[in-house]
């Protein structure tokens, strides 16, 4: 199985994935720096004297949030579409080529071709984003000065890169239904499905009270496509980990500083748990399906 996790990554080498990720990663990391930077000059306008105000503080921590929340919005599409089309074409696509008949009948069982192309694609998303959200929270903490447990921030991390092995799942899954193209498209349609519920979410949570019983029909479709695909939930419980809302929440409304950006209604520990037997049954539905395919 080693042979087949690093012959995965030799692939997304020769394939230029990974150069194209890292030269798209510097475009949008240059765009944030500058974006950070004009949100941060409005505390270096603020008096030496009020540094050690609560007010100063409380300045700190809103504009440190919205610009981790700015980062993390367009960081998660990233890893996304990262996680989706390094691996959409791998069962589909290797088939057509005949790769994948002049592979298997070597003694190598299936499921091990299939868990190494998994732990393959996965540890290169991981380690995609350690680097990813190492340099978002960098930026911010040198514009803003924003300070952050690190606690919160390992459990923020796992959510963050939980995203990738689930992705990727359902995208090997995917390729072993579809052909390469439809089922990059799919996955695109099912991502986006999940991304939409979530900002009706966030939209919806925004409204008065008052309007609830009007915004059932739209909770209830929020809520369907966040369990078709739970990715963009699982990112607003990671930023709910990461600023501490739970803590925090009587002090700072998130939801009205971030505005589209905010957190809307943040993710249970049972939605969690939900989210990880979707990425294990996605898993295990792909091993299943490709033992049985013909090639």
């Amino acid at each position: 199985m080693t042979t087949i996790i690093g012959m995965t990554w030799k692939e997304l080498l020769r394939k230029r994935v990974l150069l194209l990720t890292l030269f798209m990663t510097l475009v949008f990391l240059l765009a944030f720096w500058f974006v950070a930077q004009t949100l941060g000059e409005r505390l270096n306008r603020l008096g030496a004297a009020d540094r050690n105000s609560i007010s100063y503080l409380m300045e700190t921590y809103q504009i440190g949030a919205v610009t981790l929340s700015l980062g993390f919005f367009f960081g998660s599409f990233v890893i996304a579409f990262l996680s989706i089309f390094s691996s959409f074409s791998v069962i589909a696509g290797e088939a057509e080529q005949g790769v994948l008949q002049a592979l298997l009948p070597r003694p190598i069982a299936r499921w091990q071709w299939y868990l190494g192309r998994w732990v393959g694609y996965v540890g290169f998303g991981v380690s995609y984003a350690a680097f990813l959200f190492t340099a978002i929270l960098l930026i911010t903490k040198y514009h803003s000065g924003m300070s952050l447990d690190a606690v919160s921030l390992m459990k923020s991390f796992a959510l963050f890169a939980f995203v990738v092995p689930m992705l990727v799942s359902m995208t090997m899954l995917g390729s072993c239904i579809f052909s390469a193209i439809g089922n990059g498209v799919f996955m695109t349609m099912l991502f986006g499905a999940g991304w939409l519920g979530g900002m009706i979410e966030k939209v919806t949570s925004a409204m008065p009270a008052e309007q609830s019983t009007t915004l059932k029909p739209l909770h209830l479709i929020a809520g369907l496509m966040s369990l078709a695909m739970p990715a963009d939930s699982i990112q607003q419980r990671m930023l709910a980990e990461m600023f501490s809302l739970s803590d925090i929440q009587s002090l700072v409304n998130l939801n009205n500083i971030a505005g589209p950006l905010g957190l809307g209604q943040v993710p249970s520990n049972a939605f969690l748990v939900y989210a990880s037997c979707y990425t294990l049954a996605a898993l295990a539905a792909g091993l299943v399906l490709f033992r049985k395919k013909d090639f």
